[in-house]
């Protein structure tokens, strides 16, 4: 008898209740950058970025849609020291590719391949190019021809 609530909770956690998917979609990626104007600059201009409406209100806070509901959010606010290396990166994805590196090479922005020969792209072991980049704070981009979008 004394047995009982354990194999109650057992069961109860193998349920399918408990054993369902969650299915998460993904929403925003937030950094955090020293010049929020130089930071803007930035992702309008080199990556062609449309600002969006800052929903917090709070000031040093600013939005960028990346296309499909996903957002990237640039937040000034708090002053504490980031370390960033290459392998903490987000991609994007593009079917002008060419035309991206062409917009790179035109505004002199330095980029690299994944082993790091400057203004060099590489192609991943499924086929698809890449390309990485840094902002203005050292965030580290991968842009990528994958063509499913």
């Amino acid at each position: 008898m004394k047995f009982l609530p354990i194999l109650f909770l057992m069961i109860a956690l193998n349920s399918p209740i408990y054993a369902q998917k969650l299915n998460f979609s993904f929403n925003h990626v937030a950094i955090s950058v020293t010049d929020l104007e130089r930071s803007c600059t930035f992702y309008k201009e080199v990556l062609k970025l449309e600002e969006i409406t800052n929903k917090t209100k709070v000031e040093g806070i600013r939005w960028f849609t990346i296309g499909n509901g996903i957002e990237l959010h640039l937040i000034s606010t708090i002053k504490e020291n980031v370390k960033i290396n290459k392998a903490v990166h987000f991609a994007l994805s593009t079917k002008d590719f060419d035309k991206f590196i062409q917009n790179l090479d035109g505004k002199k922005i330095p980029y690299s391949d994944w082993p790091g020969t400057p203004q060099k792209t590489n192609v991943r072991a499924d086929g698809i190019r890449q390309v990485f980049l840094q902002d203005p704070d050292g965030y580290w981009i991968e842009v990528n021809s994958v063509s499913q979008i």
